[in-house]
């Protein structure tokens, strides 16, 4: 593990890194989701893309990176860009699972790998609705103590800064920045994904042009069994 000092619009966040087959000349970066780290990233690939240079990064506030301050999804493209810079890397690849989706999106690399991105805003059921209403009238009235209550428990144990970045990028509408990406697209999905549905990911293939789709009988995270089959599908549609 490495880490490197980024100052962005007067804040300095310590990235923690870590990269594999250095003296590879290809490279391809790992973004993690909201809430992860770049472990579960490596866990994934680190044993695949043997001719490639693997990034897998901590982005700020989340694993061993820091961060003090409020984000947005396109703040934390700004920062990884400083970051690349910093080590002199274009990546070949990068891809992104769901949250790290978005930031992969807008780094606008030629081959983008989307895993369960996140991007397309989810109808909420009705409890989470009711919730977001109670917090509008009790913030209203200024009962900020009262609407903490009504988070749950892993967003309650966020620090303050993270939880307003995560309200940031939780309803953003990517429609536009998947439209507007113009390079070579790989999406794989989980068909019984409830963070980032099967549809949404049908949807982002439609936006982006020149894109393909495969889906997995698995979850969110069905990358974790399915590296291999992943790994193949990139490394075939990329060499033609």
């Amino acid at each position: 593990m490495a880490l490197k000092k980024i100052s962005y619009k007067n804040n300095t966040f310590n990235i923690s890194y870590e990269i594999v087959n250095p003296t590879a000349l290809k490279s391809i970066l790992f973004l993690h989701g909201w809430g992860s780290n770049k472990e579960i990233m490596k866990q994934a690939f680190g044993s695949k893309f043997k001719e490639y240079k693997h990034i897998y990064v901590d982005m700020p506030g989340f694993g061993k990176s820091s961060n003090d301050t409020v984000l947005t999804t396109h703040m934390y493209s700004d920062i990884m860009k400083l970051f690349l810079e910093a080590l002199n890397i274009t990546p070949n690849i990068i891809a992104g699972h769901s949250f790290g989706g978005k930031v992969s999106t807008i780094l606008n690399p030629a081959t983008l790998v989307l895993l369960s991105s996140a991007g397309i805003v989810e109808q909420k059921d009705a409890k989470t609705l009711l919730t977001i209403k109670m917090a509008k009238v009790f913030n209203k009235f200024g009962l900020e103590k009262v609407t903490k209550l009504l988070r749950s428990g892993d967003v309650n144990m966020m620090p303050e800064n993270m939880y307003e970045t995560f309200k940031n990028v939780v309803d953003e509408e990517f429609d536009d920045e998947f439209k507007k990406y113009q390079g070579s697209a790989l999406l794989f999905w989980g068909d019984t994904d409830t963070a980032t549905t099967l549809s949404s990911g049908k949807l982002i293939h439609s936006y982006i042009k020149n894109s393909k789709f495969k889906s997995y009988d698995d979850n969110h995270y069905f990358f974790l069994r399915y590296s291999d089959d992943i790994e193949n599908n990139i490394l075939q549609n990329i060499s033609n």
